[in-house]
């Protein structure tokens, strides 16, 4: 098996439910309102599947980013609980922030249960700061940490950098990018 991500089309919206209601069972989304999302253009979701099964939706998440605009928000995201801890949320916000970058968006926002450490460190292990805090905002009266992240530049490195030479000159300067063995490298671009 291989994971897949694609975008969402209309057709996946009840198992994106399925997992939707499983997930957040208090403060799952109407049907309604997801399936305006999947189909506003200025909203991208993905989901996850088996190659092999491509259309067994086991995680998803979506980003609202108009283009032109200067801001994002990660609406949603979601794991079914069987394939957490495997990289799949990682790998899901990565593949936001990148099409948040493609639209031109500096900022991303996003809220998280203040109950959810997990999800807080994966955040915040992408650059994400705490910037507030909405009081009661989930059913249960959990309140919502409000996050924001500034979206990084695209990064281009020449393939086999060491073998062109060039690699112990760029390590010194001042300037220069991460290497593919600093261990402060966000996960994914070793």
């Amino acid at each position: 098996m291989s994971v897949l991500l694609r975008r969402a089309r209309p057709d996946d919206l009840d198992a994106i439910m399925v997992l939707e209601r499983a997930t957040f069972v208090d403060d799952a989304w109407p049907v309604d309102a997801m399936a305006r999302e999947l189909a506003n253009p200025h909203a991208y979701y993905l989901v996850a599947v088996d190659d092999d099964s491509p259309d067994d939706v086991f995680a998803y998440a979506g980003l609202l980013a108009p283009e032109g605009g200067d801001q994002g928000d990660i609406q949603t995201i979601a794991v079914e609980a069987g394939r957490r801890g495997a990289g799949l949320g990682r790998a899901l916000m990565q593949a936001l922030i990148a099409e948040a970058r493609r639209r031109g968006v500096e900022s991303i926002f996003l809220e998280v249960r203040a109950d959810n450490p997990v999800a807080r460190g994966l955040y915040a292990s992408l650059g994400f700061a705490e910037i507030g805090v909405r009081r009661r905002y989930y059913r249960g009266g959990i309140d919502a940490v409000h996050m924001r992240a500034d979206v990084p530049a695209a990064v281009t490195r020449p393939a086999g950098g060491a073998a062109l030479g060039a690699a112990s000159e760029r390590a010194d300067a001042p300037d220069a990018p991460d290497t593919p063995d600093d261990p402060d490298a966000p996960e994914g671009t070793r």
